[in-house]
């Protein structure tokens, strides 16, 4: 894999892992239930796939 390849991946990585961060904050301080419940479970799984893809742009 080339270095800019490794780059936009990386930079999507980073990105993933500030909007898991944001939508657990949005979730936990607006919203109530099961809302809350789907949000973090959603950042998670964003969460998840920026730690694959900065794994990725590291090998």
């Amino acid at each position: 894999m080339d270095a800019m390849t490794k780059m936009w991946i990386s930079l999507a990585a980073i990105g993933m892992l500030a909007l898991s961060a944001g939508m657990v904050t949005f979730a936990r301080l607006k919203t109530k239930g099961i809302v809350r419940r789907l949000l973090i479970l959603a950042a998670f799984i964003v969460f998840l796939f920026g730690t694959l893809f900065g794994l990725v742009s590291i090998a």
